[in-house]
């Protein structure tokens, strides 16, 4: 037998898996800690990813530079050619470059996973590490709340909204969307201001609500710059993984392998270690393990976006004016899921960024399906771990989802045309949205302008789904573990059997926490 350094050897220092290897730790495991991107400490942190804005980080390269994975692109739907697909790299992973939303799933979401066969996964055993997670400092005092967990819940003030919030608040209300003070609330639904994690207006990351602190216990350690390559076996079970650090090839041994590399990651390392759909895994050479769908079932959320030209008092008077801090969930029709869409404001769009030069301002109203039936596939492209993998996204592939999506963008033009928008606008939203405009009134020229428009909202899921044993597209069982091997998990967004009908990064620290103690 090959002797232990470790007891659990974790893979990826994002969401989920800062929040498992400190917890293991706590409980006395030898933890070593794998991240692929740079090891620094929270005080190390490039200023502008403190910004309540994340675009001013994304646009400064000094800033991108070694915080998100390079080379990895995707394409969105079947009509649109790969762009870059942001994911964070480096201690926190994407908790530490996203756009710092703390929103739960409704508890619908896990009624769903334990129908589905994930047993242990129902409302009433997510609740308690969703209230372990966060210190919320509105709603603490909820028993559905938390208010001593490392992770703080923050809302703007409405008084500090930006004009993009106020006015998508005020139209949604007018058109009789219910005011909800708490979309974290069990049956939070409507309009709500977006919890943030972030203290004194500032982003806190994992690594700063967990592996600041984890650092200190004696048994956990961590490495940056470490790419793992592939999980190493002894017969069926697995005993470590291979990484490269520099020009060197490393091997590292436990009694178990966690991997929390991310929906694009994790999936990537289990088919190089042969753990995937057999003829994708054939054909680059690779012996395979387990034929498992791995890679399959991948899901974001798609969003349509409407282009507000802003009025001068409108604008957004700083860079660092945060981005957006209102959402509205709400179900399309008596027939589909609750909450299954989700309008957004955006106070200073993309675009609005680029051309601050010129004095062009726009603001933006977002419209993204927050439950979708749609299904992408993440391949290799070659057995090489540093080839990014193949992401296509095949959004709005199902009809369904098109369905939805045309209702979606046609409610938000709505919400546009009232009074409470018009307000802050200079200028028309018609000519700003002629595309958009041109196809109203026909499904299949919008489904057309959809399909080349639409952009995702980097909430990669579902590509190592768990489910029952018996499910043909089940790669995870419910307790986490690759199936037809032992000692090999997944612990991160990749395991979601859908994506969940809110942002997925406090979700993914709930995995983190919850699989700690279940692996305990």
């Amino acid at each position: 037998m090959t002797n232990k350094t470790w007891d659990v050897i974790v893979v990826g220092a994002g969401s989920s898996g800062s929040a498992f290897a400190v917890r293991s730790a706590e409980q006395g495991k030898r933890v070593l800690l794998l991240e692929a991107g740079r090891d620094y400490r929270s005080a190390e942190m490039h200023e502008a990813w403190r910004s309540p804005n994340p675009v001013v980080a994304l646009m400064d390269p000094t800033a991108v530079e070694g915080m998100v994975w390079m080379g990895l692109d995707a394409a969105r739907t079947e009509t649109q050619p790969m762009a870059p697909y942001w994911r964070g790299r480096g201690m926190g992973g994407s908790s530490s470059i996203n756009g710092q939303i703390a929103i739960r799933p409704p508890m619908q979401d896990f009624a769903d996973w334990a129908r589905q066969g994930c047993l242990g996964w129902a409302p009433e055993d997510v609740m308690p590490y969703f209230i372990k997670l966060e210190t919320d400092e509105e709603f603490g005092a909820e028993s559905y709340h938390g208010r001593s967990g490392p992770t703080p819940i923050y809302r703007t003030p409405e008084d500090e909204w930006g004009s993009v919030d106020t006015a998508l608040s005020g139209s949604a209300q007018a058109a009789g969307f219910e005011w909800s003070a708490d979309v974290n609330a069990p049956n939070g639904t409507g309009v709500s201001p977006y919890p943030i994690n972030s203290r004194d207006r500032r982003r806190v990351s994992t690594n700063d609500a967990y592996l600041e602190d984890g650092r200190n216990l004696p048994n956990l350690t961590i490495r940056g710059d470490a790419l793992v390559d592939q999980v190493l076996f002894e017969g069926n079970r697995a005993i470590g993984v291979r990484y490269r650090a520099g020009e060197q090839d490393v091997s590292e041994h436990a009694g178990a392998v966690i991997l929390s590399a991310g929906s694009i990651h994790s999936p990537a390392i289990l088919m190089r270690s042969g753990i995937g759909p057999q003829e994708q895994l054939r054909s680059l050479g690779i012996n395979v393990r387990a034929d498992l769908p791995v890679g399959r079932g991948l899901q974001d959320h798609p969003m349509a976006v409407l282009s507000l030209p802003l009025a001068q008092h409108a604008a957004n008077k700083t860079p660092h004016d945060r981005h957006t801090n209102v959402c509205v969930r709400w179900t399309s029709s008596p027939d589909a899921h609750v909450n299954d869409m989700m309008f957004v404001s955006m106070n200073q769009s993309v675009l609005a960024m680029a051309t601050a030069n010129t004095g062009a301002e726009f603001g933006a109203y977002g419209v993204w399906l927050n439950q979708n039936d749609s299904r992408g596939e993440l391949t290799l492209r070659s057995a090489d771990p540093l080839d990014q993998p193949v992401v296509d996204l095949k959004m709005l592939s199902d009809e369904r989802d098109r369905t939805r999506m045309r209702h979606g963008i046609r409610s938000l033009v709505e919400l546009a045309s009232r009074d409470e928008t018009a307000a802050i606008l200079d200028g028309s939203i018609e000519q700003e949205n002629k595309l958009l405009f041109d196809a109203l009134e026909n499904d299949q020229a919008l489904d057309d302008y959809l399909l080349d428009s639409v952009g995702d909202a980097q909430h990669g899921t579902s590509t190592c789904r768990m489910g029952a044993t018996d499910q043909v597209d089940t790669v995870v069982d419910p307790m986490c573990q690759v199936l037809g091997v032992e000692g090999l998990h997944v612990v991160d967004a990749s395991i979601f059997p859908s994506v969940p009908r809110a942002n997925t990064n406090l979700a993914a620290i709930m995995v983190g926490e919850l699989m700690a103690d279940r692996l305990a």
